[in-house]
């Protein structure tokens, strides 16, 4: 009962990151010592289905909570004190990048040929960035809205997956952002169902991939990682702060950097 507890409550944790642009849930799920578990229980499910079942829907049950729970707190904060939020945003980001390092070093150095990687990792989402700001239209009807979205959500699932890349930035350059906060708010299940059988599709495609791709090559990997983590600031990043913004978002950049180092100590003590 009490790894259910932990499970669940990182989880929440981890949901409720999803609807933060910028922020990337498999990050988090990496900086709280889950992401292995979720890849291996879902690559390998039939080989202890019973044990494997109860972890996800477990894991399944505290994310939903987290992001219907949080979803209209975020947008409401966000909207009323966008700087301040922002640069805690930013904060909780670079705070990943410890755990993130740890998974990449060689012999217990990083290695200069991985800042190649490193920088692979920005173009990528540098280039995702400068693409089309609304790749899919809202205003369709019918089979054709039910598509579109099952495919936003099959790609959104590389976003959900691989850590570094914000499933709620991926939904920013699809046009899908402010409509999927609204579906969940208002439970609007003829928007959310399509969508979020594209991303169980898209993530049985891209599990085994990446499980592999994270064992046997992980000084590429988790630089690359890294990568898209910093490529994505600038996404995240508001502009230059004003007035008494000049000094709360510099405090909330470390209250953010600091929260998310807390939380990886603490979850992984009470393991």
């Amino acid at each position: 009962m009490k790894q259910r507890l932990i499970t669940a409550l990182k989880a929440l944790l981890i949901g409720a990151s999803m609807l933060i642009p910028g922020v990337s849930g498999g990050t988090m799920a990496i900086i709280l010592n889950v992401y292995d578990k979720l890849l291996s229980a879902v690559s390998h499910f039939f080989q202890n289905p019973k044990k494997n079942a109860d972890f996800l829907l477990t894991f399944l049950i505290g994310g939903l909570l987290g992001v219907f729970l949080f979803s209209n707190v975020i947008l409401s904060i966000t909207n009323a004190f966008p700087f301040p939020m922002m640069f805690f945003f930013m904060g909780a980001i670079l705070g990943g990048l410890p755990a993130l390092v740890g998974h990449a070093k060689k012999d217990g150095r990083f290695q200069l040929r991985q800042l190649l990687y490193v920088l692979i990792g920005i173009a990528v989402v540098v280039g995702i960035s400068m693409g089309p700001s609304k790749i899919f239209q809202t205003d369709s009807s019918g089979l054709d809205a039910l598509a579109i979205l099952f495919v936003a959500g099959v790609l959104c699932a590389v976003a959900l997956i691989l850590p570094g890349i914000s499933i709620s930035y991926m939904l920013l350059i699809f046009g899908l952002y402010e409509p999927a906060m609204t579906a969940i708010h208002t439970l609007d299940f003829g928007f959310l169902f399509p969508i979020g059988l594209g991303l169980i599709a898209g993530i049985l495609l891209m599990v085994k991939l990446l499980e592999k791709a994270m064992t046997k090559a992980p000084q590429v990997t988790y630089p690359l990682i890294i990568g898209f983590l910093l490529g994505s600031l600038p996404e995240v990043f508001p502009g230059i702060p004003s007035g008494i913004n000049w000094l709360i978002c510099p405090i909330m950049l470390a209250a953010g950097f600091a929260a998310i180092l807390l939380l990886s100590r603490l979850t992984a003590d009470a393991e």
